[in-house]
């Protein structure tokens, strides 16, 4: 929830109005009861009767220390939000004609991006009359797609819009992580010495 303030969004004790609800706990069965005797059971045992279900038929209420009710509402928040993947796209421009040297070194950087989990939008820019060599560009965009087949996959083919030819490649689930070393092949352990033959004495 919005900066993880849950504070105010649940009813608790006397805020609760309905008749009966159904109370649940660490230490008990869901039991439905009136909200009366609920919130005498919550008082006895030094707690707070929480509403956690409101749209539940009866509303579900947990007898729970709403500070402490609070606090795991906020641990599990920041959980979810810490194993989210968040996917950048970066983009790398090419011009009809790029030189090998250029093509290189944005291949390089592409592999960076995709080894880091981001997507990459590879897109041509054709200028004035360049619109001319738009052949030569996808057949561009092809090869720097072939060129990262280990690293992403392509999500659309390359595609014209206005000025732009356009290409999105998105990192393959369990690729290599950066900074990874592939792992050395193991040495080959020397072969036995086969004992010789009485002939060969």
């Amino acid at each position: 929830m919005k900066n993880e303030n849950f504070k105010g969004q649940h009813r608790i004790n006397e805020q609760i109005r309905v008749r009966e609800v159904r109370v649940v706990g660490d230490e008990m069965e869901p039991t439905v009861m009136s909200t009366r005797d609920a919130l005498r059971m919550a008082e006895d045992q030094g707690v707070d009767l929480v509403e956690i279900s409101p749209n539940a038929v009866p509303p579900v209420c947990k007898l729970i220390d709403y500070s402490k009710f609070l606090y795991q509402l906020k641990k599990k928040a920041k959980e979810q939000k810490a194993k989210q993947v968040k996917m950048e796209v970066k983009e790398i421009r090419f011009g009809p004609q790029t030189d090998e040297h250029d093509y290189n070194f944005k291949l390089k950087h592409a592999k960076g991006f995709l080894e880091d989990g981001d997507k990459v939008k590879a897109y041509v820019f054709f200028k004035g009359r360049s619109i001319l060599f738009k052949e030569q560009g996808e057949v561009l965009l092809l090869r720097f797609a072939n060129d990262l087949e280990e690293y992403g996959k392509v999500e659309s083919m390359p595609v014209l819009e206005g000025k732009r030819m356009t290409v999105f490649i998105a990192p393959k689930k369990g690729g290599a992580k950066k900074g990874q070393q592939p792992k050395a092949p193991k040495p080959e352990q020397p072969k036995a010495e086969q004992p010789k033959s009485e002939e060969n004495k």
